[in-house]
């Protein structure tokens, strides 16, 4: 009988230390204590009995008040991650109404695809590598520009194909000050190293931001995808701005549609 109930308490006490917090650790501790000098006695000492059968109901007690914070605390789970989820999916809702605009936005709250690299910097760096030729050779603004147009589209598509590309990877992993770490671009990459140098800071910086846009946003697919984006604090817009967008059009489309 007695080593029975040792091992019907063994099992409790194993069972509760599944999901035990720091203080719940210690009261166990020192239960578990009590039970291992409870192992050295006799059958036949009652009063022993007595203290082992105090230590199963405070166990028991434990468990109990155990329970009652564990049930409330995954509740709180399931309720947050629901509503995040609800969050996410007005998100995705928001950007497929507003849409991605196919030229730079005029508006501050619209919709941005991360990751994406822009032509931009590529035209103007094309612009200053063939500028010398607009004296040498007897060529037309329109043709000059045409062909700064297409060197710049097939810098721009090699370097896309680059980011694309999973194997390269030029973070590196740093500590911050409070322990916690965190991916930053490698300065010393000589591929980012190579690209400065040929075709200056402007054209760096865009696939350095595009990188660091694809690794917080699609680090495995590495691919862009749509973001409600603030544009001029350049930074991730809320939910609230983006509803609050949406209302302004709608508000603007319905009094163009009064007059």
């Amino acid at each position: 009988m007695m080593q029975k109930e040792k091992e019907k308490l063994h099992k409790k006490i194993h069972d509760l230390e599944r999901g035990l917090g720091a203080k719940q650790t210690l009261e166990l501790e020192r239960l578990k204590g009590a039970l291992q000098v409870m192992s050295h006695i006799r059958e036949t000492d009652l009063e022993e009995m007595k203290k082992l059968e105090a230590i199963k109901m405070e166990l028991h007690k434990k468990k109990e008040e155990l329970e009652g914070v564990i049930h409330p605390q995954q509740a709180l789970v399931v309720q947050e991650r629901k509503t995040n989820d609800e969050l996410q999916d007005a998100r995705k809702k928001l950007i497929s109404w507003i849409g991605c605009p196919k030229k730079a936005p005029r508006a501050i709250i619209s919709v941005k695809r991360m990751g994406e690299l822009e032509i931009k910097p590529f035209l103007e760096a094309a612009k200053r590598k063939f500028s010398d030729e607009v004296n040498e050779k007897k060529a037309t603004k329109a043709q000059l520009r045409e062909k700064w147009q297409l060197k710049a589209i097939e810098w721009c598509s090699t370097w896309d194909d680059c980011l694309k590309d999973p194997s390269w990877h030029p973070f590196k992993v740093v500590t911050d000050k409070d322990g916690k770490s965190k991916e930053i671009l490698d300065g010393e990459d000589e591929k980012l190293k190579s690209l400065k140098d040929e075709f200056g800071d402007e054209v760096h910086d865009a696939v350095a931001t595009a990188l660091k846009e694809l690794n917080e946003c699609n680090p495995s697919g590495r691919y862009p995808i749509p973001e409600l984006w603030n544009f001029r604090e350049g930074r991730k817009a809320t939910l609230k701005e983006g509803v609050s967008h949406l209302i302004r059009q709608w508000i603007l489309n319905k009094g163009k549609k009064t007059y």
